[in-house]
């Protein structure tokens, strides 16, 4: 029984199904948060969408033998090859009629996400012989992955909402929406990042542990969360609400998961917790709406 729960926790977490639900529920988080309801085009669209994006840039990094690789993740990967190259194929083709249903707005911010998401892993560029993507470029590495999630989560549903007349966000409210949810993911990522110093030295990727320094990086995560608990605190003018309990606990979970991540260097926990969290504060909100 525990190997069968285990064989679906690994399909789960390495064929990137739980980052595309973290996806979902942080989607479902904006429109909560602005007192919308579900736009369920969008939502399986950012499903489709980081299946899709994920699954194509483990393909792009595929190292020589898969099945020596010191990450689980990819071996387990490579060794379900044409499962994962028939989720993409069919998550890839989903996207064009999801797409469709969107606002011209949308539309177009959708096609800036791609290229950005797309030319993160893709080697665009050349110096002499060797190629390099965006995140090659120092200091891009986790601003790219931050961006793309902070506009796909935050200002997406926004867009959608407005123009399906679902909510009306104020400049403001939207402003102080995009910046505290790009605190919180920023601080998500750095982990990540000091996990793979080493990793991302040979490469020669400037990330921010490698600029900073392992130690620096992780006081530098408890700082962007602190961020984030003041400018909950002013969403909306609420004060201490419902809202700012139940997403000030995630925050004071997600700040003690990254201080263990100091010892921690297992792939579930961070595939499983600490993404995990972006999903937490999601039901966290349903649940303080409850009380």
């Amino acid at each position: 029984m525990r190997k069968f729960f285990l064989s679906i926790l690994d399909f789960t977490l390495f064929s990137n199904l739980f980052m595309a639900l973290c996806a979902v529920a942080q989607a479902l988080l904006t429109m909560q948060l602005i007192g919308s309801k579900a736009f369920y085009p969008l939502l399986a669209l950012l499903l489709a969408s980081t299946l899709c994006i994920y699954n194509f840039s483990i393909f792009l990094s595929k190292p020589k033998t898969p099945e020596k690789s010191s990450y689980k993740r990819v071996r387990w990967f490579f060794s379900h090859h044409r499962l994962m190259v028939s989720i993409t194929i069919i998550s890839a083709l989903s996207l064009l009629p999801l797409f469709l249903m969107l606002s011209f707005k949308s539309k177009l911010l959708l096609i800036f996400l791609a290229i950005l998401s797309f030319g993160y892993s893709m080697p665009l560029f050349s110096v002499g012989n060797q190629k390099f993507g965006l995140r090659n470029i120092p200091g891009l590495k986790s601003l790219l992955i931050t961006t793309v999630w902070t506009i796909s989560c935050v200002l997406l549903p926004i867009l959608e909402a407005e123009s399906n007349h679902l909510a009306n966000v104020s400049i403001r409210d939207t402003t102080i929406l995009i910046a505290k949810r790009f605190l919180f993911i920023s601080a998500l990522t750095i982990p990540f990042d000091i996990r793979d110093l080493f990793q991302d030295r040979q490469l020669g990727l400037k990330s921010i542990p490698v600029v900073l320094g392992e130690r620096k990086a992780y006081l530098f995560c408890q700082l962007l969360l602190a961020g984030y608990m003041v400018l909950l605190f002013m969403f909306k003018g609420n004060g201490f609400s419902h809202d700012f309990f139940a997403l000030g606990f995630t925050v004071v979970v997600t700040g003690w998961l990254i201080f263990k991540s100091e010892w921690q260097k297992d792939e579930y926990y961070y595939f499983l917790y600490m993404d995990g969290m972006l999903i937490l504060q999601y039901l966290f909100l349903m649940a303080f709406k409850l009380l």
